[in-house]
């Protein structure tokens, strides 16, 4: 490190500044501003030169942070890239949109708050494109093998762009009409500007990636016929199913998913006509899920011009700091306020979602009790309901699985007992010169597994044809991450 004793220096951990708040929530632009390239580097230098970086071990793509910590401390953007980019296709969205558990695994933050990782990360790729050190990287030969991608989330972007760049005849099949998966229309743009991913895209493009939109594989062609026209298929097709409330009122006029109100906004947003669009203007919003797809539907309905926004939780208020069974450095589950908290709404936990009223078929309100524990088991206490009013209701559930339909009849490929696709180590799936990558095997996880992910099957692609790889294969699809 170019200064082991930085972090004694610079002991506090300073963010970029986010915009005000009476601004931000009058426009669809991202909320943080550019970060100061001097903060940034005093901030680098306070990663410690540990013996044993556990950063490292919190990545699941192995990122070299403490190389690039100290390139940027040094003031060498240009090399901090090349650091970068050697276990990370794509580190705007991971600086953007991933909850960093290298933070959580950092060193220094066992008694001081964690190097700013991510916004490291961010300041060398934006850098690293505002110097034009992004280039496309064409094969030098080319297989003559060919290789389908279905579904164009990072977990497929990521291994499309590396059997490309192993000289193989890529072609990304997306059934929506842009390249993107849920980059494109589940995240706001609030968070990540579509600018961000179209730049890549035509990046991989220029590198011979091919791009087949509006395509449906298993309706506007079958996978049978897809394996036919290609040497080998990769399924990245996510975990896209919602997961549903069963409870009274579920049917109501009113009651959502999450997914379907955001990617109406994205849509909206992009300067696309909706029909029937789920508009949040002038309602009482109910959202039922306090992740990250919660607070997106809350930054959402803000700028749309919610009358109310509540976030119900049916558990406890996580805790501050560390809980005893969460130590260092496994990602604890911590009491997190998002931009879009800071900005409007109201959170409440433990609350139990008991039924869903409704007048003449229409969403009027949601019935709640407090939460409480029964041999260990959530339930709503007797006596306690309330009725929240309510317009609009979204479910932000999580995701029970892939769609699974298709695949299952016209590729006979098996699920496993958690109804993702089963995989073996090498992400090969049962059918011959089929594989599958990020969350349809894994389940709903982080967009940091999609991309390694991506980049392991990738490698695990090419071997299968050509006998042998350089590619990296940085996990396997048992890995865990280092978590309670």
């Amino acid at each position: 490190m170019a200064d082991p004793r930085g972090f004694l220096k610079v002991t506090e951990r300073e963010t970029a500044a986010p915009r005000p708040v009476e601004i931000r929530v009058r426009d669809w632009k991202e909320v943080y501003e550019k970060r100061d390239q001097g903060v940034l580097q005093d901030q680098a230098s306070r990663c410690m030169d540990c013996g044993i970086a556990f950063c490292h071990q919190g990545c699941p793509l192995g990122n070299l942070i403490p190389e690039w910590n100290d390139l940027t401390w040094r003031g060498d953007g240009k090399a901090a890239i090349e650091r970068l980019h050697a276990t990370n296709n794509f580190p705007e969205f991971t600086g953007k949109l991933c909850p960093a558990p290298c933070e959580s695994s950092c060193v220094l933050s066992i008694n001081q708050p964690a190097v700013t990782i991510k916004e490291i990360e961010v300041s060398i790729i934006e850098q690293a494109f505002d110097r034009g050190w992004v280039e496309a990287h064409a094969p030098e030969r080319m297989t003559g093998k060919t290789v389908a991608v279905v579904g164009s989330g990072p977990a497929g972007l990521a291994a499309a762009q590396q059997l490309t760049r192993a000289g193989h005849t890529v072609a990304v099949y997306e059934r929506d009409d842009a390249i993107g998966g849920l980059l494109r229309y589940g995240i706001p743009d609030f968070k990540m500007q579509k600018s961000d991913l179209d730049r890549r895209l035509k990046q991989m493009q220029a590198e011979g990636t091919r791009f087949r939109t509006s395509v449906n594989v298993g309706v506007d062609i079958s996978w049978d016929e897809l394996l036919r026209r290609y040497e080998a298929v990769l399924v990245a097709t996510g975990s896209t199913k919602p997961r549903p409330l069963p409870i009274a009122g579920a049917d109501l006029d009113g009651v959502h998913f999450a997914m379907d109100y955001l990617v109406g906004a994205n849509r909206r947003v992009a300067g696309s006509e909706v029909e029937n669009q789920i508009i949040a203007e002038g309602k009482n919003v109910i959202i039922l899920g306090g992740g990250d797809t919660g607070a997106d539907c809350l930054g959402t309905a803000t700028r749309q011009g919610a009358k109310s926004v509540t976030t119900l939780a049916i558990g406890k208020m996580p805790s501050t700091e560390r809980a005893e069974h969460q130590p260092w450095p496994t990602m604890p589950d911590l009491y997190e306020i998002s931009s879009a908290h800071e900005e409007f709404g109201e959170r409440k936990y433990l609350a139990s979602t008991v039924e869903f009223v409704g007048s003449n078929g229409k969403l009027t309100g949601v019935k709640v009790a407090e939460t409480e524990f029964v041999d260990g088991m959530r339930q709503p206490k007797p006596g306690t309901e309330i009725v929240l009013p309510a317009d609009l209701v979204l479910l932000a559930l999580g995701f029970t699985g892939p769609e699974t339909k298709s695949v299952e009849e016209q590729l006979k490929l098996p699920l496993d007992a958690k109804a993702n696709f089963d995989r073996a180590s090498d992400y090969s799936t049962a059918v011959d010169g089929v594989f599958v990558a990020g969350d349809a095997g894994r389940g709903q996880s982080l967009i940091v597994w999609a991309i390694a992910e991506g980049r392991a099957a990738a490698a695990a692609i090419d071997k299968y044809l050509e006998g042998s790889t350089d590619l990296p294969s940085p996990i396997k699809p048992s890995d865990r991450p280092l978590t309670t």
